[in-house]
């Protein structure tokens, strides 16, 4: 059988692995001049079954209002998209009510657990490289009241295999000494050890080697403007005004997938949300950070990958706009400094790479994967900020479907028709 994937990044890129796999014929149709230049570029670096919340936890409607027009904000909405989102944003407050969010937070710990699984099982022995590390991760927190609940709601991670450890401010600077210097304005920290964390671009690289090497063939620089259809299923793939044959398509182009769905009367809800990131060489460092953290004060993270460091934060609903807002870049510096003062004094700014990508998020925070209502198109999107974490097992779990195979987690909850319901 012949399937064509569209999209090179995480998703796109583990979903053709397993599809030939699977003896498939898989042609990857990518506009980028690349594997992973889009949203997979520069993301946070983290895998983490550990975050699995959806960001419309409980309160998220009074949190945004308080938020509202500060640049400086976790999430910020451009007024100008608010109308063009409200159908979306209506969605995304329904499932904030807690019996909802909480289930939508076990969907993605059972995927993100699964998916880690397969990192280490089917993925590893490959040996690809990405600067992985497997210092697990932390998250920090700066109040007494910030430390308890954090404690509570780590509690819930037992249920689906997540180990952690609860520390005290001293605690925290022994596993990350790079944390001295703040340790008197932390109250303690939350250590998840099985958590990993890697570099996705140099990731999408070597998996894109492998897949060639594999057999697998790849169409860069190549726009998909629409999915064929011939007796009500997939027939092909246009691309550049050229008709790609294939039984099957695997939608994987992240946000873009709503605009290619909507011709054949399908909707897919999506939103493009912005998320910016720093990276910052580390050679000049009085001491580097080796351990990913994540500052829950401040709504962003940090992890070293390697010799650099990588710095992502921030959501911001403004469409497909690629311009990098100057005071979104500089909350991030301003982050650095508040995590690692030692360190923020050695930052060349010329040197940093600094960076704007659109996650696509699904109004319950939870991916959408597996078979449309039309024969032979896939979806594998919607992750959200978890893309990385999610792509071993989003792959392998769409790849089995489509090929028929018995899955190992049943795809009934991250399915389109969910929304239908």
């Amino acid at each position: 059988m012949q399937c064509i994937v569209v999209g090179a990044g995480l998703l796109g890129l583990t979903s053709a692995w397993f599809l030939r796999q699977r003896g498939m014929e898989v042609t990857v149709v990518e506009q980028a001049p690349g594997p992973g230049l889009g949203t997979s570029f520069a993301n946070g670096g983290m895998l983490h079954a550990s975050q699995a919340g959806p960001w419309n936890e409980p309160g998220v409607l009074w949190q945004a209002l308080r938020m509202l027009g500060r640049e400086d904000s976790a999430l910020l909405i451009r007024p100008r998209v608010l109308p063009s989102m409200l159908p979306w944003a209506w969605q995304f407050l329904r499932h904030s009510k807690p019996v909802r969010y909480h289930a939508n937070v076990a969907r993605n710990a059972r995927l993100a657990a699964y998916s880690l699984r397969v990192l280490h099982e089917e993925i590893a022995p490959l040996g690809l490289p990405f600067e992985q590390a497997a210092r697990g991760t932390m998250k920090i927190y700066r109040t007494p009241a910030e430390l308890d609940a954090a404690a509570t709601a780590a509690q819930r991670c037992r249920e689906w295999g997540v180990r952690y450890d609860v520390l005290d401010a001293p605690g925290v600077a022994a596993l990350e000494p790079a944390l001295a210097d703040i340790v008197a304005q932390l109250s303690g920290g939350v250590h998840f050890p099985d958590d990993v964390s890697g570099d996705a671009h140099m990731f999408c690289r070597a998996l894109a080697d492998a897949g060639r090497e594999a057999g697998i063939r790849f169409e860069y620089e190549a726009r998909a403007t629409r999915v064929v259809l011939q007796h009500g299923r997939v027939h092909g793939v246009e691309v550049d005004g050229e008709m790609l044959p294939a039984e099957h398509c695997v939608l994987a182009a992240g946000a873009h997938c709503a605009a290619l769905t909507r011709p054949l009367g399908l909707r897919v809800p999506l939103q493009p949300v912005k998320g910016y990131s720093l990276t910052l060489p580390l050679r000049d460092w009085p001491l580097a950070p080796r351990t990913p953290v994540i500052d829950e004060h401040f709504h962003a993270a940090v992890c070293p990958l390697g010799a650099r460091l990588r710095v992502a934060g921030t959501a911001e609903f403004t469409g497909f706009d690629e311009r990098l807002t100057p005071s979104r870049i500089e909350n991030l510096y301003t982050l650095v400094k508040r995590v690692y003062p030692a360190g923020a004094e050695r930052i060349e700014r010329r040197e940093a790479v600094e960076w704007a990508g659109f996650r696509p998020m699904s109004p319950d925070g939870v991916g959408i994967m597996g078979p449309t209502p039309i024969p032979g198109l896939h979806l594998n999107t919607g992750h959200g900020h978890l893309g990385w974490t999610m792509a071993m097992g989003a792959g392998k779990l769409v790849a089995d479907a489509l090929a028929g195979r018995a899955a190992d987690l049943a795809l009934d909850d991250y399915a389109l028709a969910r929304f239908r319901a």
